[in-house]
């Protein structure tokens, strides 16, 4: 068995660690917070971590309505460029906390006056010298070069700093992510056997909206490391403005489709593929029945995480949902005879300028 599916079937235990680890030192950053508003968010990442970010960026823009600015690292490591941070939280996210230029963003943004946060795994490293504020992901050490246990655990740090920042995010909610990412886990075997169809795929699209657009990113991602699939990875919206050409026949596309606002254009969405005859997957849970119904298009998460309330229906799906790519990639690496543990030309800790 590969390191990466041990690892993704860790994740329950990992969320649940990482939850009771950081919770209290949260509340400390709420409080802070709530005196000491920012204006502007600011992430810096790489890589998986940058995917985190992407989902970071809809997360807070909708829960706390501060504008948040995804960083172009490059600004300063290349154009040495000097950006006013007043009032600004920058908060950099990094699995090794070792990354060079996620880690000089930091630094700099510090150096100008900004409020500085770090999320990593690693307590250790060098952003965590490096923020003002370190909150870990406690998913012990990560082995495999394809991250998997410590995205979900930046994920849910996020959430957390929703949460810090005066978001209505219920706790008893976040509770409840470890018992969601165990129901997904429980795809295993129908994941194991689907991976069969797609062991010659060599070319695909990813689509999700909203929240679920990381993930779109992400699960790209695993299939370009680990199987070495040309994934490419869309909004739905953006899909449609041009690249759904490309679509023929048993064309692969795979579909983050929550119940929630964007059900209905994804909907629409297979319709046309499903007249264009493309081999389409979605991954959903039990509470879109509308998708389930879709029968054979269809892995289904067997509980209800979206639920009509005040808040998003699928604000608590991105966790659960990644986990299915997750188990497809390991899987479908497997059937074509790869290892995703050591995916060619790459290693765990990526440093660039």
């Amino acid at each position: 068995m590969s390191k990466m599916l041990e690892e993704i079937r860790q994740q329950p235990a990992a969320l649940d660690r990482t939850l009771r680890g950081e919770l209290r030192s949260v509340e400390r950053l709420r409080n802070l917070l709530a005196k000491r508003r920012p204006r502007l968010i600011m992430l810096a990442a790489r890589g998986t971590s940058d995917n985190a970010a992407q989902f970071g960026r809809y997360l807070l823009e909708i829960t706390t309505g501060i504008p948040v600015s995804l960083s172009a690292p490059s600004i300063y490591t290349l154009y040495q460029a000097r950006v006013n941070f007043e009032d600004v939280l920058v908060v950099a996210i990094s699995q090794s906390g070792e990354s060079t230029d996620t880690n000089l963003v930091l630094e700099r943004a510090r150096e100008q006056g900004a409020l500085t946060v770090g999320i990593t795994n690693e307590p250790s490293s060098s952003l965590a010298q490096l923020a003002e504020h370190v909150f870990l992901v406690h998913a012990r050490r990560e082995k495999s070069v394809a991250a998997t246990k410590t995205y979900t655990g930046q994920l849910l740090m996020l959430y957390l700093l929703a949460y810090g920042l005066g978001a209505r995010i219920d706790i008893d909610d976040l509770r409840r992510l470890p018992d969601w990412a165990e129901a997904a886990l429980k795809l295993e075997p129908e994941i194991a056997e689907r991976a069969e169809r797609y062991r010659f795929m060599d070319h695909a699209v990813v689509v999700g909206r909203g929240l679920n657009y990381a993930n779109a990113f992400e699960f790209a991602l695993k299939l370009m490391e680990t199987c070495y699939v040309v994934a490419e990875r869309f909004s739905s919206a953006d899909f449609l403005h041009g690249p759904i050409a490309m679509v023929e026949p048993s064309f692969p596309v795979f579909l983050f489709a929550p119940s929630g606002v964007t059900w209905p254009a994804l909907q629409e969405m297979i319709t046309k593929l499903d007249r264009l005859k493309a081999e389409t997957l979605i991954v959903t849970d039990s509470s879109n029945r509308q998708a389930i119904e879709l029968g054979k298009h269809a892995i289904c998460i067997p509980v209800r995480i979206s639920r009509k309330s005040t808040r998003p229906e699928d604000l608590y799906t991105p966790i659960p949902y990644i986990i299915p790519g997750q188990l497809l990639a390991a899987c479908l690496a497997t059937e074509k005879g790869l290892n995703p543990d050591q995916p060619r030309l790459l290693s765990k800790v990526t440093q660039t300028l």
